[in-house]
């Protein structure tokens, strides 16, 4: 097994994971914004009022602004799996590349047909066949989001396939298993929900700017109540959907779950962290007597609720997965780290002896131990137990964040529908909503740090980590277009922020 430079992993990951980090800065607002200005043209075609029709327009004309900004960084990330991760390409290309095929072919195809009737059909199509085009647009972004959250589930949830040893990668036997995991439907519906919570708290924001300024007050307001209603149903869906998560986690991805709550040590019985800091410094890979935490705040057996149903029930903490031995909801027990490593090894070896004999029975007998022990493939490139705990800090922080901006916007959302007009001729309250806008996002990147931090060391779950994921690059080459990304990226971010600034200072197009 070749020796990988751990500084080609890191630099190979930032620039991944910078690429997504801005495109997530476009998706959301589009999914959520999409959803409120089709919600304003329904409201038009129903009442034949002129204002609701300019209503939507307005609404429609930043989310024009922001799904082309989308667009671009979009392009660049898939590009990023052939050139900076062309391992892993090789490894499922033939089960990650079909979602991201149906998406380009069908969903985008789709949501770019039905974007031109929407914006240059007013007044040429009847009313309905216009609303159906922004529906059907919005549909559309919708679809392509679910294909690419299939891909993205597969990854954390690998299933339907069968790895192919004579070609050395796996194969998609199974599609429906693949499109329709349960691990892909909940994270469409929790990523989809609350990108809809981002799109209601935009909304809500800019309106509530309006107020402040006293300009275009009937707009702002009818606004608010229409955002506000949909936000507040959006948070209720995505708290359901961020539930239902929590328990495929403690299931699947356990790792995962004890560095969000900061779990060393599990057993029965968990409280779920309310508020905690964490002691810096500490090895959380390590055994140490060491309080680990600067002080907790704990709600009794919350944790062991969220992950098994029962408030007895079982969590393992990071030392416990490390050392095995404990038991699993299928009645067997746990392996520890080191097991799993030297079956991954095993399998590795297999793999290599399949490969290289010529003789049929010693080729036979190297293909059953390997399917034996592909299970734990994936461990077999690591180096030690530590390398399976991911940055338990930057988990564990982003949780919360994620789940407490989560909490604030159910509170505004309900909080606006019952005291909004006390809301609105208070200033001080205003400005802190719209202040409080760039939570909305702080809180959707959150999300994604948890989903995506997380599962490390993992390019797929236990299957294949990153440092036998990346193409062998030149570190300098990588490092380079980081920052030419970094440059670009920042560039289109300022483009789009002025652009908005401007139209939103301009106003919507309101007459009599």
């Amino acid at each position: 097994m070749d020796t990988i430079d751990s500084t080609l992993v890191d630099w190979s990951r930032a620039q991944f994971a910078l690429t997504a980090m801005y495109h997530w800065i476009f998706v959301p607002l589009t999914l959520g914004l999409g959803v409120v200005m089709a919600i304003m043209e329904t409201l038009y075609v129903r009442t034949g009022r002129e204002f609701w029709k300019q209503t939507a327009r307005f609404w429609m004309k930043l989310f024009g602004i922001n799904f082309a900004m989308g667009v671009a960084t979009g392009i660049i990330l898939e590009f990023e799996f052939g050139t900076n991760w062309s391992n892993y390409s090789w490894f499922v290309g033939d089960i990650f590349g079909a979602p991201l095929a149906i998406e380009g072919i069908v969903a985008f195809f789709m949501e770019s047909t039905f974007i031109a009737v929407m914006y240059f059909g007013w007044n040429k199509v009847s009313k309905g066949a216009h609303l159906a085009s922004t529906w059907l647009t919005i549909i559309g972004a919708t679809l392509s989001a679910w294909w690419i959250l299939v891909a993205n589930a597969w990854m954390q949830y690998p299933v339907g396939m069968e790895f192919n040893p004579d070609t050395v990668r796996n194969e998609m036997v199974d599609f429906a298993a693949v499109a329709l995991s349960p691990v892909a439907v909940v994270k469409f519906c929790h990523t989809v929900t609350s990108s809809w919570v981002l799109g209601a708290a935009f909304v809500v924001g800019m309106s509530c700017w309006y107020l402040l300024r006293g300009r275009h007050t009937d707009f702002a307001k009818a606004s608010i109540r229409v955002a506000c209603w949909f936000g507040l149903v959006a948070a209720l869906l995505t708290a359901h959907t961020g539930h239902q998560s929590g328990r495929d986690i403690a299931r699947l991805q356990p790792m995962k779950l004890a560095a969000a709550e900061g779990l060393y040590e599990g057993g029965n019985n968990q409280g779920l962290v309310m508020a905690a800091a964490l002691r810096p410094g500490v090895d959380w890979a390590a055994p140490t007597s060491e309080e680990r935490f600067l002080f907790n705040i704990e709600l009794p057996g919350a944790l062991s609720f969220l992950a098994t149903h029962e408030w007895d029930g079982y969590v393992p903490g990071i030392r416990n997965i490390l050392e095995g031995g404990y038991p699993l909801p299928d009645g067997s027990t746990a392996l520890s780290a080191e097991e799993k490593m030297q079956r991954g090894r095993t399998a590795i070896a297999a793999l290599a002896t399949y490969r290289q004999t010529k003789d049929a029975a010693e080729k036979q007998a190297a293909l059953e131990t390997l399917r034996a022990n592909f299970a734990c493939f994936g461990y077999g490139y690591l180096s030690t137990p530590a390398d399976l705990v991911p940055p338990v800090p930057l988990t564990f922080y982003s949780f919360r964040i994620m789940v407490m901006v989560g909490g604030f916007y159910l509170a505004l959302f309900a909080g606006m529908l019952v005291l909004g007009k006390w809301i609105c001729r208070w200033k001080l309250a205003l400005l802190a909503v719209v202040l409080s806008t760039p939570l909305a996002w702080m809180a959707s990147q959150a999300g994604w740090v948890v989903a995506e931090v997380g599962r490390q060391p993992w390019a797929i779950q236990g299957l294949l980590p990153n440092v036998a994921a990346i193409s062998r690059l030149d570190v300098g080459a990588v490092q380079t277009t980081f920052f030419i990304f970094l440059g670009l990226f920042t560039l289109l971010l300022v483009a789009e922020v002025s652009i908005m600034v401007r139209a939103i200072a301009t106003g919507p197009e309101l007459k009599d």
